[in-house]
């Protein structure tokens, strides 16, 4: 996965977790790396981040621990290429990250995908409750689920701006994270850089299952992702 790169391991990981994780731009990255002795070039960084923050989230899933059966799903805006596109997400009522997806639409159809996805990846821990806004694309969604058998029959579906201010503050943060990009300009690109920022903000706010907390714990997981010594 690093042959041919002319830097270390340690020194790419370090920078694409800087990156995804404090919402800085590539030029102010590269100058922070300048003032250690390390030169390295943006657009470097970039396709740094573009490699490896898809792997780490990747990675990560074994390390993402349960989640509770209540489920708050939202869609919120992201700027890419001039148009605003949707990202959804969605968080546990404890605010603990499930998953998100980036999406041209909002109809049932992506509502479908992404609900399916989120499914996917908590297999071990399914909803017994989800939360969304008044979209209409959302209850021909979960009833599609059901009938396709990925989703109990149980599961109840609650439409409850109220429950949903847990994922709504969410978005804010992420945004935050999000602004020095100042905007993406292709789907690709801010799919793989929107993957990093979730789970470098899923690792930071302890969402994960972790040996240490704080920082160095943080370095020892994603390290220990990529088979380097802890």
């Amino acid at each position: 996965m690093f042959k041919r790169r002319r830097f270390p391991v340690e020194i790419i990981l370090l920078c694409v977790r800087w990156y995804c994780k404090y919402g800085i731009s590539y030029r102010d990255l590269a100058e922070m790396m300048q003032e250690r002795g390390i030169k390295v070039d943006p657009s470097t960084l970039f396709r740094w981040v573009q490699r490896y923050a898809p792997e780490i989230e990747k990675r990560i899933r074994p390390y993402q621990g349960s989640r509770s059966g209540s489920w708050r799903v939202d869609e919120t805006y992201v700027r890419i290429g001039g148009r605003w596109k949707y990202l959804f997400r969605a968080v546990d009522k404890q605010g603990q990250f499930i998953n998100s997806m980036l999406s041209d639409r909002r109809d049932t159809s992506a509502a479908y995908r992404f609900l399916r996805k989120a499914l996917k990846t908590m297999s071990d821990h399914p909803p017994s409750s989800i939360t969304t806004d008044k979209l209409a694309s959302y209850p021909k969604a979960i009833r599609r689920l059901q009938d396709d058998g990925l989703l109990s029959k149980d599961v109840e579906h609650r439409t409850s701006k109220y429950l949903n201010n847990i994922i709504e503050a969410d978005h804010g943060a992420l945004k935050r994270v999000i602004r020095p990009t100042r905007g993406f300009q292709r789907m690709k690109t801010a799919r793989a850089t929107l993957k990093g920022f979730e789970v470098m903000r899923m690792i930071r706010r302890g969402q994960c299952v972790l040996a240490r907390h704080g920082a160095i714990g943080e370095i020892r997981l994603v390290n220990q992702l990529f088979g380097l010594a802890a």
